[in-house]
């Protein structure tokens, strides 16, 4: 028994030994080389960079990283997977966008750190904000010894560490108007923003900031409310237009239309509905009412001071669309987004618009048995994207019949505005012309190359 046991401890001791030699021989000689090379007396250049990033801060509110001196085949490596995806052409393109990313929360962050990661390599963040312990639920990256520091620090940052050559600028400040120059006009290289990005949760400084980039022409995407919501499968992204069920959007909506702008703005919102079994505002406790002016709670002047409720994974899906979006349009990737994604008001609508049309047209049966409230869903988002062939709208839609001589189905249905569908009623269904003779060629190929789609993919319904 002792035998055995001075044979196992003597193997035991063994193997702590030869593997203490081996990483020895790795550390000390081998130097990152392979054995085989060792022998031959190669030696391998490490690519690392000559310098390590450091953060230089060029005002009392300002952080800026300094790019390394990096190589461009670790770059690539680094990047292969999107080159693989975007081709050469399309890396190109977004590793040469300027973005300006506005509120660096739990949306911004997550929509600045994707960026990053997918080669954009010239950002200004723009926060007047701390990280805050109950903060670290959403924020991208920010950890505990992080709590107090500045959002935009924190992202410079940790986006050096992971994307060193990318040129970084934080500006710890608040966006108002009268600084929109400044913080959304030329980077330092001269070159104008490509995009703004809006994750702004105060809504008079959200809309400011919506009027300059749509008067000035910038390219810009704006987050709607991610508080409160859960329910992952209702993430739109759309014009401005179509963001009905909304709350911030709505109030967005409103303040942009006395303002003359009613469209043309790309939102990420949530189309899910409120329900008195969910997550709602926090009301502000009464204690603090009795105290009087309670407007003083706030950090800011005009700031909220009752609580969202946030369920972590939100903030970051809404982020991850924006980022999403951004790349695949500024790197001429085909996507085409579904408007108006999960708005049952809209569905039964249309279910209407059709019913009612065929009593117009003499067809006394109004009912039509191919078509429920998921056909239209389906004839909406899937087969017309949301908008009409004719126009490209997304607003006051309706459902028409196309050929009067065909029967009535999803090959044989097209999603037009209000005003469109009295047109094709009057001339097409009525008239008797053909629609060739009512729409340019490009409208008439649109709607067979979508009806064509249709009777394709009708096949594994």
């Amino acid at each position: 028994m002792k035998h055995t046991h001075s044979i196992c401890a003597f193997a035991t001791a063994s193997v702590v030994l030869t593997t203490l030699a081996v990483e020895c021989l790795h550390h000390f000689v081998l130097k990152d080389r392979t054995f085989f090379e060792f022998i031959r007396g190669d030696e391998r250049e490490i690519h690392t960079p000559k310098k390590l990033n450091k953060l230089i801060r060029t005002s009392s509110n300002t952080v800026q990283n300094v790019p390394s001196e990096y190589s461009e085949d670790l770059i690539q490596e680094q990047l292969t997977r999107n080159y693989s995806f975007l081709t050469d052409a399309g890396m190109e393109k977004i590793r040469s966008l300027r973005v300006v990313v506005v509120g660096a929360g739990g949306v911004g962050s997550n929509a600045i750190v994707s960026l990053a990661r997918s080669g954009v390599s010239h950002l200004r963040i723009v926060d007047f904000d701390q990280v805050s312990l109950s903060s670290l639920n959403r924020h991208s990256c920010a950890t505990l010894k992080d709590v107090g520091r500045s959002k935009v620090e924190v992202l410079v940052d940790f986006i050096t560490s992971i994307a060193p050559w990318a040129s970084m600028e934080g500006i710890n400040e608040l966006y108002s108007i009268e600084k929109s120059e400044r913080l959304l006009g030329d980077f330092q290289d001269g070159h104008s923003p490509d995009y703004v990005i809006d994750c702004i949760d105060n809504i008079d400084t959200k809309v400011d900031l919506l009027e300059y980039c749509y008067r000035n022409n910038i390219k810009v995407i704006s987050s709607m409310g991610a508080a409160c919501k859960s329910d992952a499968t209702r993430i739109n992204i759309g014009d401005i237009s179509v963001s009905d069920e909304d709350a911030l959007a709505r109030s967005v909506r409103r303040r942009l239309k006395k303002k003359g702008i009613m469209r043309g703005i790309v939102t990420v919102f949530s189309a899910e509905k409120p329900d008195p079994r969910k997550a709602s505002l926090l009301p502000l406790p009464e204690e603090e009412f009795v105290k009087g002016n309670v407007d003083e709670l706030s950090a800011l002047q005009n700031f909220r001071v009752r609580i969202l409720p946030v369920l972590g994974t939100m903030p970051a899906m809404f982020g991850l669309a924006i980022s999403t979006h951004v790349i695949t349009e500024a790197s001429g990737y085909p996507v085409e987004p579904v408007e108006g994604k999960n708005r049952y008001k809209v569905y039964d609508s249309l279910l209407q618009s059709i019913a009612g049309q065929q009593t117009r047209l003499g067809i006394k049966d109004q009912r039509t048995p191919w078509l429920g409230l998921s056909d239209v869903q389906y004839i909406l988002e899937e087969v017309w994207r949301g908008k009409s062939p004719v126009s490209g709208l997304s607003t006051r839609l309706s459902l028409s019949r196309w050929d009067m001589n065909r029967e009535l189905g999803p090959q044989n249905c097209v999603l037009l505005t209000k005003e469109e569908q009295r047109v094709h009623e009057e001339r097409v269904l009525l008239g008797g012309e053909r629609p060739e003779d009512v729409y340019p060629p490009q409208v008439i190929e649109r709607v067979a190359h979508r009806f064509a789609e249709e009777a394709y993919y009708a096949k594994f319904r």
